[in-house]
């Protein structure tokens, strides 16, 4: 349905106004949106009437397609579209419940109980409106006093996360402090280890004391000093040495000398020294168990040390201490126990119509001495005996026991008796002297007026027999167990013919027993080496043939034991 005013003054305005209100109230447009329609279409009308001319009100009701629902829409536009000068003309559209047209007559009434009840009905409105208002106030009111406690909550937030934040970064940067204190630690520890395994690694100790500038300098000092007592002493002479030195020497303690206290842990502060005024000096003792060997003077790479560099720094110089300490006792052992073994290995005999040749060789790495050991003598009846031994273990006691054993055995020989009957007087003798002490050894007995040789061992490796027509033959008849085992044996003798121009080669495991490959080997190229010489090299230069079979067999660089051989050629 269509409606429409002519308006052309105010009171024209003011019906119209009036008819557009009740006909929005009478198709059950919602107050709010009435009181809308009305405000905005008095707001166009007073600017309509302001531009003068005719304009005209349409108001249409309708049903809206896409809801179903009833709508009203006013449309203000000049009376003659020449007076719109272009603009779009003014229209609103308002949703109403129903599309029932107000009774007839009312729409447009100019009556006094018309416009009061008008009146009376935009009062209404208002006051609806204006409630709506204080609702809406009220709401704005409540958020507001919301937004005020959710912005005080935030700013709290803000202040937790903010000392969260710094919270975080004092723990992270606490976190990189003992990151890199670990590191340095680490860095500390792998040096340690390191250098301790530089130091330990040599036996001598005039090595030990050069190695040390190579670990320390630049890094740790810019110089140092090793002050050992006995070589000043040997050396005939007394060098300058700080007064902090003397101090650490004295009372076992590290020294500080610097111009200012140093606050290292558990090193003594002293004053400048006078040989450094300017530098500061720490002296560190080299303890061993009863008294320090020297003392080391060191000068700081830069103004001071740190003080965990001090502390390793003093823990180094005590392991330096011990390997010179370990070094020296080496290096004293090996010299009694080297001479005490070139004592022992003696001269071999002069023999009728026997040759004889023999060699040595220490293990290439350790304490060179072992109880490895060759010997060979007459007996009373002219026969010549012919010895090699083993006794378990190195070192100085080993040496002797190699003494003993080499004694007693030619105590025994004196008596007369095969070899098998010596061995098993030694075998008792051992036991007897030392019961946790093992040996093993062959004898072989030449007698000028027999062609036989008489031969036996005590877990010892066999001997390895050249004939005369350049046979070779592993002698490894069984034989007797170790000497001193506890365990009681008669060891038995064996007999071989050896005639002119045979070689019998006696040795000891260090010549054929390569880790490896175990021992069987080893004694198979032995055979084969000694089968390879002309029976000519034999008879003129039997030390020759001795080292001609050792070069093949002692290929390696290193050798775990000692090598011993005995070569005991019949001349034709």
């Amino acid at each position: 349905m269509t409606r429409t005013w002519q308006i052309s003054d105010v009171t024209d305005a003011a019906l119209a106004r009036i008819a557009t209100a009740r006909l929005a109230a009478a198709h059950g447009v919602p107050p709010l949106e009435r009181t809308r329609l009305a405000v905005s279409l008095g707001t166009q009308l007073r600017q309509c009437l302001t531009k003068g001319g005719v304009w005209r009100l349409t108001l249409e009701t309708d049903t809206a397609p896409d809801t179903g629902k009833g709508r009203l829409r006013a449309v203000l536009a000049p009376e003659h579209d020449a007076d719109a000068g272009g603009e779009p003309p003014w229209q609103l559209t308002v949703r109403s419940s129903e599309t029932v047209p107000p009774p007839a007559g009312q729409a447009g009434a100019a009556d006094p109980a018309s416009l009061a009840e008008a009146l009376l009905g935009a009062d209404e409105d208002t006051a609806l409106v204006l409630d709506r208002l204080a609702e809406q106030e009220d709401l704005v009111a409540f958020h507001r006093e919301e937004l005020q406690q959710t912005n005080q909550g935030v700013v709290a937030l803000h202040a937790e996360l903010d000392a969260a934040d710094r919270a975080q970064r004092e723990a992270f940067a606490a976190e990189r402090e003992a990151r890199t204190e670990a590191e340095s630690a680490r860095r500390r520890l792998t040096f340690l280890a390191d250098a301790s395994a530089v130091l330990t690694a040599s036996l001598d100790h005039h090595e030990i004391v050069r190695r040390l500038p190579d670990l320390l300098v630049p890094k740790y000092a810019a110089e140092l000093d090793v002050w050992l007592f006995d070589q000043d002493a040997d050396a005939g002479r007394e060098p300058a040495h700080p007064h902090a030195a003397v101090v650490a020497a004295r009372t076992g303690r590290p020294q500080y000398a610097a111009a200012h206290p140093g606050g290292l842990p558990g090193v003594d502060d002293q004053p400048p020294s006078a040989l450094h005024p300017d530098r500061p000096v720490l002296c560190v003792p080299l303890p061993t168990r009863h008294s320090p060997l020297g003392v080391l003077t060191l000068c700081p790479p830069g103004e001071r040390w740190d003080p965990d560099d001090a502390v390793m720094l003093i823990e180094l110089t005590r392991r330096a201490s011990i390997a010179i300490d370990h070094a020296r006792r080496y290096e004293h052992n090996r010299d009694i126990a080297e001479t005490l073994q070139r004592a022992l290995l003696t001269e071999l005999p002069a023999t009728p119509g026997l040759d004889l040749a023999a060699r040595y060789l220490p293990a290439t790495h350790g304490l060179n001495i072992g109880g490895d050991w060759y010997d060979a003598f007459r007996q009373p009846d002219g026969a010549v005996i012919a010895v090699v031994g083993d006794v378990t273990g190195h070192g100085l006691r080993a040496a002797v026991m190699m003494s003993q054993l080499r004694t007693a055995l030619r105590a025994y020989a004196v008596d007369g008796g095969s070899p098998g009957r010596l061995l098993t007087r030694l075998h008792t003798f051992l036991h007897d002297l030392q019961p946790d002490l093992f040996a093993t050894a062959v004898i072989a007995r030449f007698h000028p007026d027999e062609s036989a040789m008489t031969w036996a061992a005590a877990g010892h490796p066999p001997p390895v027999l050249r004939m005369a027509d350049g046979r070779v033959r592993i002698l490894d008849d069984k034989p007797g167990a170790m000497l001193g085992i506890p365990l009681v044996q008669e060891i038995a003798d064996h007999t071989v013919e050896m005639a002119p121009g045979s070689t019998l080669a006696l040795y000891t495991d260090g010549l054929v027993e390569r880790r490896a490959l175990g021992i069987d080997p080893g004694i198979e190229r032995l055979a084969a080496a000694l089968g390879t010489f002309d029976p000519n090299a034999l008879a003129s230069d039997l030390d020759g043939s001795a080292d001609g079979i050792l070069r093949p067999l002692l290929s390696d660089s290193e050798r775990d034991d000692d090598v011993c051989l005995l070569l005991c050629h019949r001349r034709v």
